[in-house]
């Protein structure tokens, strides 16, 4: 589980940044309530075991981070987004829009993701393996990739991973990650993440150059 522990600290350190009044106005390029749990983001939430938080950042950590070092897909960008969801003691949810000056800037962000899922797609580290998978998906946006990160014990699949949806659409990247104890990977992972992209990836032309 140390890798999910380490998404949710590295999150919530991001929207510990920008929890202030100021922060929370609209990023130039994404209206405020644009995203579809920023809504719930805002309710007030008295459980100590959840947490949500809201960051305008651009240099934001993608969400989808194989490497653990300096976003691959920072280059380039004009404006983000990142709503997060952390539960006690190891779900998290994320959503992130970012917006990057062209067309070609964000197809570059995404191509330096796959050199990275690639480059860093295996990671070991006392006694388990964390393995990164892509596959690409038809049907959604320009380009789209279906990812899951899961670890494994010899080679047999532990409890612990994530599994996201990464579009690109114009000049925009969108992507609707889970993680938690997630075992050995599966195509219903990726249901309520690939419903959540689509309904995105319907409106971001209102706000991307598509």
């Amino acid at each position: 589980m140390k890798k999910i522990i380490t998404l949710a600290v590295v999150v919530l350190a991001i929207g510990a940044t920008v929890a202030t009044p100021a922060a929370a106005a609209a990023v130039a390029g994404i209206p405020k309530g644009f995203l579809l749990y920023e809504k719930d983001a805002a309710k007030k939430d008295n459980d100590p075991e959840t947490n949500w938080t809201v960051s305008n950042s651009a240099k934001a950590r993608l969400a989808v981070d194989p490497c653990d070092k300096a976003a691959p897909a920072a280059t380039g960008r004009t404006a983000a987004r990142t709503v997060t969801f952390t539960g006690v003691p190891d779900f998290l949810k994320v959503e992130q829009v970012i917006l990057y000056r062209s067309k070609a800037a964000a197809a570059g962000a995404v191509a330096r993701l796959r050199s990275a899922l690639t480059t860093c797609g295996s990671n070991t580290n006392a006694g388990s393996t964390y393995r990164y998978v892509s596959s690409r998906l038809t049907g959604l946006g320009d380009e789209a990739l279906r990812i899951s990160g899961q670890v494994y014990y010899g080679g047999k699949a532990g409890v612990g991973g994530e599994r996201g949806v990464l579009v690109r659409k114009g000049n925009a990247v969108l992507v609707y990650l889970w993680g938690g104890e997630y075992s050995k990977p599966a195509k219903s992972d990726w249901t309520r993440q690939l419903s959540d992209a689509r309904k995105m990836t319907a409106k971001i032309c209102d706000i991307a150059a598509c």
